[in-house]
């Protein structure tokens, strides 16, 4: 089969090369499953880098969540085993971590629903707790996790300021739903949440960007306000001012979303469940941008990695049967 393959760690369109290798085995509990769309996230570029929590050993596949058909024909999404991630034909998953992918989405919509979405219902209503009528500040709105946040915030009747950065990404942001758009290269995003929200501030925060983002968030944080991070797409990791915290009264939390699978995989089963429920009902859908044959996953990870994408980039593997 044909795979993506990092053999030493860099920028991701220097150091994924697309080889034959055999496919992978599955091992006790796992079953081999065909890859049908493998969606890209901020994570597989991070992988490449070997900047990643979890660093696999070279050589390696990336790609951490797909849509696929098993032998007997199920179409399933799953979290791949590494080093055998999505960028390939085949790939190996455990069994019983597979989920049914929605009928209401295509594949690569459906391989797009899985770790944005789940991050994001956990986020927002696990950890932060989001109530109707609070005001929801997403930064990168117009990315992958924060389209999927944006949907989900206005899915939960709150009021969602997305921030970006360019006017192309503030047309995508209010076409997902934001009630408000600051574009960060143009516009005060403290003064310009201050002002949307009558000086109270932004309720919850959902930042998977870090650094500067961060630091804004708190200058414009309500009164018992919830700062979610999710991520550091920035390459910037904040350093809070606990002090700050103290005297504004709002909560710093942080979201693991993988821990989940290992420490409560029933409340993974029931996001998803709830997920597929708010598909069904066309409350969300997944933001796909571009469709990219295998060929084109390489340049497609480093459009990621790079924070020039809108919504979500799925590799299609031209070798997998339709």
């Amino acid at each position: 089969m044909q795979a993506w393959r990092v053999h030493r760690n860099g920028e991701p369109s220097e150091v994924m090369r697309l080889e034959e290798t055999d496919r992978p085995t599955p091992g006790d509990g796992q079953v081999l499953i065909e890859v049908l769309a493998a969606n890209i996230n901020f994570p597989d570029a991070l992988l490449c880098r070997g900047q990643y929590q979890v660093r696999p050993p070279l050589p390696f596949t990336p790609g951490v969540e797909i849509c696929g058909r098993t032998a007997g024909g199920r179409r399933v999404l799953a979290t791949p085993a590494l080093p055998d991630g999505g960028f390939a034909e085949y790939v190996v998953a455990d069994e019983a971590a597979l989920l049914p992918a929605p009928d209401t989405l295509d594949d690569a919509e459906a391989a797009a629903l899985h770790i944005g979405y789940q991050t994001g219902w956990f986020g927002l209503h696990r950890r932060a707790r989001l109530r109707a009528g609070e005001t929801l500040l997403v930064h990168a709105a117009a990315g992958g996790v924060g389209s999927a946040a944006v949907q989900l915030g206005k899915a939960a009747g709150a009021t969602v300021i997305g921030v970006v950065g360019g006017p192309g990404k503030a047309k995508t942001a209010t076409g997902l739903g934001c009630d408000l758009v600051v574009d960060r290269h143009s516009e005060d995003v403290v003064a310009a949440v201050k002002e949307a929200t009558g000086g109270r501030g932004a309720d919850v925060v959902y930042d998977p960007v870090g650094g500067d983002a961060y630091a804004k968030s708190v200058k414009c944080i309500a009164f018992e306000g919830r700062v979610i991070v999710v991520g550091f797409a920035s390459g910037v990791i904040p350093t809070p001012a606990l002090n700050h915290a103290l005297v504004k009264n709002y909560s710093i939390t942080g979201l693991h979303w993988g821990l989940y699978n290992t420490k409560d995989p029933a409340a993974v089963r029931a996001c998803h469940d709830e997920l597929t429920r708010l598909a069904a009902q066309g409350v969300i859908k997944p933001l796909i941008s571009e469709r990219v044959g295998l060929a084109g996953a390489a340049a497609a990870v480093q459009r990621v990695a790079d924070g020039t994408s809108t919504g979500r980039i799925v590799v299609l593997p031209s070798g997998a049967a339709r």
